[in-house]
């Protein structure tokens, strides 16, 4: 019998050799119909699991951005913390030395190794009292306490003296410096005694002090604590009795001027860099093959060590007034 064309009449099938229309029971109570699949359908199903090989690059990048900051995080503490107490103990010791000197009236007066202390400071106005002023304003020079310059005299003496020292690292000393005003007192004690200036005005590396005084200070220090582009610096007149200039200053290299870095710790700051990786792969793998407390606790106290000196070359790399 033909079916006409769009009739509702539901559609017959062959299912064990009956005629059973579709969606209608049969004896067994089957419909005919295929039985669905198992689960959701294929539209509904979320997607599927990360590709295996993007884990363990999102592990690492994740290590390595912890690892990072971790790094950054010491060296801003080796900076504004542990540098402070490195300058203390530095002072501490240098003290007693420069005393010995001057009561054996053996301390320099003019031209000496960098390093070594050369004078005693005061400045009451900012709280600075027997801080120790060593030769030579490098950045290495300056992370032991203020530096003079080398190619002028030595204070006291007639002439132009200059002063360089720090502003925010290693002990901080002249972070209280562009607070003096005009007639505060700046004292010194060298080989040839005591020496007193007046602050007489402030100037900074744009705008320089014009003063005709022939004997006279010149100290120095960063303008920000932040961002250490420009210098600022007091000048001072003597208003003790000059004392006499021995002469025979050397010159100075471009790393000894105000806002200079020591180009040359690049290279050890490389080395120890390349240190510390050396020493993290090789007691990673003895972690992997070995104990892991044992390799850690072995190689903790090198790679600190390591550390501290690739923080201080690095700190050498910035200005030497900041």
């Amino acid at each position: 019998m033909d079916t006409i064309a769009g009739s509702s009449q539901p559609s017959a099938t062959l299912h064990d050799g009956q005629l059973t229309a579709a969606g209608v029971p049969d004896a067994n109570g089957s419909t005919g119909a295929p039985a669905p699949a198992d689960g959701p359908p294929l539209a509904d199903r979320g997607p599927g699991p990360a590709p295996a090989v993007a884990r363990p690059v999102l592990h690492g990048a994740g290590v390595g951005l912890t690892l990072l900051g971790a790094f950054l995080l010491g060296f801003l503490a080796y900076l504004y913390l542990f540098s402070g107490i490195q300058e203390a103990r530095a002072q501490t010791t240098m003290y007693p030395q420069l005393r010995i000197e001057l009561g054996g009236q053996v301390a320099p007066l003019g031209a000496t190794t960098p390093g070594n202390p050369v004078a005693i400071l005061d400045i009451p106005g900012i709280g600075i009292k027997d801080m120790i002023v060593v030769e030579g304003t490098s950045s290495e020079n300056t992370e032991l306490g203020p530096g003079h310059v080398r190619n002028t005299p030595l204070p006291g003496q007639s002439g132009v003296s200059e002063i360089l020292g720090r502003r925010a690292t290693y002990g901080a000393p002249f972070a209280g410096l562009m607070r003096l005003r005009r007639g505060a007192k700046i004292t010194f004690i060298t080989g040839q005694g005591k020496s007193v200036y007046t602050v007489m005005a402030r100037g900074d590396s744009g705008h320089l002090v014009e003063d005709p005084t022939p004997n006279r200070l010149l100290i120095l220090t960063a303008c920000s604590a932040y961002v250490p582009t420009t210098y600022c610096y007091l000048d001072a007149d003597l208003v003790t009795a000059p004392q006499q200039d021995p002469g025979g200053r050397p010159g100075i290299t471009s790393a000894e001027t105000a806002l200079s870095g020591d180009s040359g710790a690049l290279v050890d700051a490389l080395l120890w860099g390349l240190a510390l990786t050396i020493i993290s792969a090789t007691a990673t793998v003895a972690a992997i093959r070995w104990s892991p407390w044992l390799t850690y606790l072995a190689a903790a106290p090198l790679g600190l060590a390591v550390l501290w000196n690739l923080y201080q070359s690095l700190a050498a790399l910035l200005p030497n007034v900041y």
